[in-house]
């Protein structure tokens, strides 16, 4: 107890000295981004190394894989294709055959970074696994607790994945179309475990521990060991280890008198978690977590002034939402306006109702039927939100300088008359995309298929050409990459979505296309509709889209697009949309899947020479890209949209010998999106390799 009070009267000398303090605080945060972006961990494993031991510290099963994360030397992501022969559990030790892989990078602009994520967790490689053998079984108590629970939440009979939510933190179990919808309506926030459900637990445990003694050293000690062991006990995420390190800091301000201020006591709770791990800076639910309560804090005097409870509830929400802004639109690219309010409905329906049924369906399960009422009831309202899209609106990818800048006008003017400037900011950025004077082509890389995506300068049209598309995969390809992709740079809608030929490759993302984002009007090539394109069709019905086929020129904006393949020949791939357009002085010849045949008829009908960038007809097939359709077109920039490693052996050597003796190859299997930005008479070329 004496080293305590010695160390907290060192503690009270330097908040004394608040400039020494702010100073030490912004120090911790400069080295924080200092180790995390220049000094790289590496990773003890080589590459080569096949067989691996470790004990199991989560497990995530789906239909196509099972996911062990293990901890042996360091932290590794297993992946398992097969059914498992036994058994797995928590903490059991485990013996792993397999090949290491370096995650990847994110190859589309913007988008996740898987590759970071996992270093930012300690995880260097994944390992794909070709057997695996339980070695012992689970001797941690901590782990045999968390089984024990989560296997008794799974017998409830009613809204186990909620009582798994609040008392695991583990959302796993939860439907993936309501979490998304809890994303989109801005409220999955209340669904994960933060400051509000470690508040109430601690308070439920401190009026009980109360009852049995007066000694409150006694009682925030009892309180402040249940809390740590049950951050433990769920994997200590980073916004448990912030709130829990909240009330430990406020139970010793309270117990020895230290009078520091909740906003110091916030920033000794940044300087403390940033020394456990430097990297939570990156993490997005601390972002979250420790901004809104941050800001809450530095508001609170505001707020207590407000005696209307619904005129507080809404400004507590508004200043969240404010706060919580540049988050969402740095990662998500879009926000929900109608959050304030639904915030203010759903925070008090899940923090009074839903979380304390939780508590209690886990000791008396037969209530669970109440805890499936009240949980139906929001997620019905939530889908019913997000399938109309209420309050949404989109906006591109902040830079990182006006996330700074926001954030300086939120501190200086949320408190008086000048806080409209805020919101200039906001209009600002929503409608900078008709500021930018650059036009933009991105061939994006989407595997084995072909997806081009055309931006003209200061938003006056945009293109796409074909979609990609998986076959035989339950994965998303236009949900995952394009619709992304387009928010993140403050695109809306889809001007023209132009459908080189029928192959799914190329088109087979389209129905996912249009029935989650806007296209307004629809080209396809020259023949008759196989199956892929009627269904399609049938869609755009559906949907009213207007849509043509067999074009001969596009006028967009002034620039002119002219399609070059009217003839209708029996192949499919040799029906495909050619466009020749030029931008700026610089010649585009896009090729689609075109055979050596057409290619003859263009250079017979038309005078193609001196091409700046050519889209290699086919993924590099043999059956294009001639010698001599090289040599008289004479291009510049090469760019061949091809999958890694895909069964078509693509590009192939041929042409690959061929390209090189006249251009420069870019390649998406290699260097992922390529994209390239013009304007007046000048280029640049951007690689995003994986």
């Amino acid at each position: 107890m004496e080293l305590v009070k010695r160390h907290t009267k060192r503690l009270r000398y330097i908040l004394q000295h608040k400039y020494l303090f702010k100073i030490f605080c912004l120090f911790t945060v400069l080295f924080a981004l200092v180790k995390t972006n220049f000094i790289t961990s590496k990773s003890i494993y080589n590459i080569s190394d096949t067989e691996f031991y470790g004990k199991v510290y989560k497990i995530k099963i789906t239909e196509e894989k099972t996911t062990i994360y293990i901890l042996g030397k360091e932290k590794l992501v297993v992946n398992y294709y097969d059914t498992l022969e036994e058994d797995i559990s928590l903490g059991d030790k485990i013996y792993v055959v397999g090949n290491l892989k370096e995650p990847s990078n994110n190859t589309i602009p913007n988008l996740f970074n898987y590759k970071k994520y996992l270093s930012y967790n300690g995880i260097y490689y994944t390992l794909t696994a070709s057997s695996i053998k339980k070695i012992s079984n689970n001797t941690n108590i901590i782990y045999y607790l968390k089984e024990k629970i989560a296997n008794h939440i799974a017998n409830i009979t009613n809204a186990n994945e909620y009582i798994s939510i609040f008392i695991l933190g583990d959302s796993s179990l939860l439907d993936e179309k309501i979490l998304e919808s809890f994303r989109e309506n801005g409220i999955s926030h209340l669904f994960s475990i933060s400051g509000m459900h470690i508040s109430l637990f601690a308070s439920i445990i401190f009026y009980f521990v109360k009852r049995i003694s007066y000694n409150n050293y006694y009682n925030y000690g009892v309180v402040i060991t249940f809390l740590l062991f049950y951050a433990i006990l769920i994997g200590s995420s980073p916004s448990v280890i912030r709130s829990i390190t909240m009330y430990i800091i406020f139970s010793f301000n309270k117990l020895f008198n230290l009078k520091i201020k909740k906003l110091d006591i916030m920033l000794i709770v940044l300087i403390i978690m940033l020394i456990i791990n430097p990297f939570y800076l990156y993490n997005i639910s601390f972002q979250y977590s420790y901004l809104i309560s941050f800001f809450l804090v530095l508001y609170s005097k505001k707020i207590s002034t407000i005696n209307n409870k619904i005129l507080k509830s809404f400004y507590t929400s508004l200043i969240s939402f404010l706060i919580s802004l540049p988050i969402c639109l740095y990662n998500f690219y879009q926000v929900n306006f109608l959050s304030i309010i639904l915030n203010i409905i759903f925070i008090p329906f899940v923090s009074i109702i839903i979380f304390p049924l939780s508590l209690i369906s886990l000791i008396i399960p037969k209530l669970s039927i109440i805890l499936k009422i009240a949980t139906n009831l929001l997620q019905n309202i939530s889908l019913i939100i997000s399938k109309y899209h209420l309050g949404i609106v989109n906006f591109s990818k902040p830079h990182f300088l006006l996330i700074i800048i926001y954030y300086l006008f939120i501190i200086l003017f949320l408190n008086n008359k000048k806080h409209i400037y805020i919101f200039f900011i906001i209009l600002l950025h929503k409608y900078n995309i008709y500021l930018n004077p650059y036009t933009k082509i991105t061939y994006l890389d989407v595997g084995q298929g072909d997806s081009i995506f055309i931006k003209y300068p200061y938003n006056k049209g945009n293109i796409l050409i074909d979609t990609g598309g998986l076959i035989n995969s339950s994965y998303s390809i236009a949900i995952d990459k394009i619709i992304p992709y387009l928010k993140s740079i403050g695109i809306n809608q889809i001007d023209y979505l132009i459908l080189t030929h029928g192959d799914y490759d190329h088109l087979g993302e389209a129905i996912n296309l249009v029935e989650n984002f806007k296209v307004k009007k629809i080209i396809f090539n020259c023949g008759d509709f196989n199956e892929s394109e009627q269904n399609l069709k049938k869609i755009l019905d559906k949907k009213e889209i207007p849509y043509y086929s067999c074009p001969k020129e596009l006028n967009i904006s002034n620039n002119k697009l002219y399609f070059l393949n009217n003839n209708n020949y029996k192949d499919e791939n040799d029906n495909s949309i050619i466009i020749y357009t030029k931008i700026n002085n610089f010649k585009f010849l896009f090729m689609g899947d075109a055979s050596s045949k057409v290619e003859d008829s263009l250079i017979a009908k038309y005078n193609l020479q001196d091409i700046d960038f050519i889209k290699i007809a086919h993924h590099g097939s043999n059956t294009s890209s001639s010698k001599f359709f090289i040599d008289t077109i004479n291009p510049q920039n090469c760019i061949i949209s091809v999958g890694k490693n895909n069964w078509y052996h693509h590009p192939s050597n041929e042409v690959l010998n061929t390209l090189y003796n006249y251009c420069t190859i870019h390649r998406t299997d290699i260097n992922g999106s390529i994209e390239i930005n013009i304007k007046d008479n000048n280029y640049q070329i951007y690689n995003y390799k994986p």
